[in-house]
């Protein structure tokens, strides 16, 4: 792990009347760069050769003469070949010598690895480099280790999948689309040994994948990821803060949904089994009686998160959850990172989020307005790692 102290250094270095706001061009990062121009940053985009018109054509900026921006978000972009060369040490000396402070989200730790990213990657990250490799699911200090160790709700773990005696959910990747989910369901093992091995047989998922999957007892009820965030620096107000709430649209479940039961019934056997690839998100508001339950269990992992990962979490953070019959809360996920589905709060923020600020506030403009503040007060070495 790079020690913290090399990039405070970094930081100490940088110009910070000219920062710029870095981000790998995938996942959630038209809102990290809508929010840093909403906080009058300009932004940068580390984009794959073969996917980045979105950001180097269709989103890119227009500032009039006096630098104010009347069109896009992306002032500047580097186009490579992988995104995995923003390793090289003359890339990475690009971003310092631009004062470039990058955010974290999932496509950084997918492309570059987790090992990369906590150990050659020294350009300041605002956020938590320590706990990023606790959503990789099976590892020794996973998400599920923390959840354990701050006597969080999660689903129950069965042993073997000759104990499935109810719905389960299988958790494993996709064999094909690398960042994705071969994930199905199964309520007996004789259910579990037909479906894993018609997803064997289609290319879905590995032999290797099935072995090591992880399988949980079905939560059954709706599915809310909250959006939240925590400042280290906040001396007055609450240090934690809920932006907004939102909710997946899977591809082919969704789908599947969709159709009547006696066309269900019809499927051919390709299509019987539902894949969890997610294609979309939207927003959601959570009844106000159970909030007070989402301050719990986030104030829970934060402090865990300071007792396990020092310095803690940092900046923004995604519990993910299904909410039982008896409004009981089971979190499934855990982002310790910009979450997937932040853009729906891009340009128009969330409910949440503005009427705590009382202006449009998303995650992307908190980061940025997090970087502002410390700047301003002369904190900026509590926020990056």
């Amino acid at each position: 792990m790079i020690d913290r102290k090399e990039i405070i250094e970094i930081v100490e270095g940088y110009d910070t009347d000219n920062i710029k706001i870095g981000a790998v061009a995938s996942h959630s990062a038209l809102d990290v760069f809508d929010g840093a121009v909403e906080e009058d940053f300009r932004t940068l985009a580390i984009s794959q050769a073969g996917r980045q018109d979105t950001y180097t054509k269709y989103f890119k900026a227009q500032r009039d003469p006096s630098g104010k921006v009347i069109r896009g978000i992306v002032d500047e972009d580097v186009v490579y070949g992988k995104f995995n060369e923003i390793l090289l040490p003359e890339n990475q000396k690009k971003l310092v010598d631009e004062n470039v402070l990058f955010i974290p989200n999932r496509s950084l730790t997918s492309y570059c690895s987790i090992d990369n990213v906590e150990n050659d990657f020294a350009v300041p990250l605002v956020g938590s480099r320590n706990m990023l490799r606790s959503e990789e699911r099976g590892m020794e200090r996973d998400y599920y280790w923390i959840l354990e160790k701050a006597g969080l709700p999660f689903p129950e773990r069965i042993d073997s999948p000759e104990d499935i005696d109810e719905l389960v959910m299988v958790k494993l990747p996709h064999a094909v689309k690398k960042l994705e989910r071969g994930f199905f369901t199964a309520a007996t093992y004789k259910e579990y040994l037909e479906k894993s091995q018609a997803l064997l047989s289609q290319g879905v998922i590995t032999a290797e994948a099935l072995e090591n999957a992880r399988i949980e007892r079905y939560i059954i009820g709706p599915v809310f990821n909250f959006d939240m965030f925590y400042s280290p620096i906040e001396t007055e107000m609450s240090k934690l803060e809920i932006l907004g709430i939102d909710w997946r649209f899977e591809t082919s479940l969704d789908g599947h949904v969709r159709l009547p039961a006696p066309q269900q019934m019809t499927l051919a056997e390709h299509q019987l089994t539902p894949e969890y690839t997610v294609c979309g998100h939207n927003s959601a508001t959570l009844r106000e009686s159970l909030l007070e339950e989402v301050f719990r269990l986030s104030e829970k992992y934060v402090e865990a998160s300071k007792k396990y990962y020092d310095p803690g979490v940092i900046g923004p953070f995604c519990l993910q959850t299904c909410i039982d019959k008896d409004l009981n809360f089971h979190i499934y996920d855990v982002a310790p990172r910009v979450g997937g589905g932040t853009n729906v709060h891009m340009s128009v923020g969330h409910p949440y989020g503005n009427t705590l600020w009382r202006k449009p506030m998303s995650t992307g403009r908190r980061v940025a307005f997090e970087i502002r503040r410390a700047i301003e007060s002369g904190k900026l070495d509590q926020i990056v790692t």
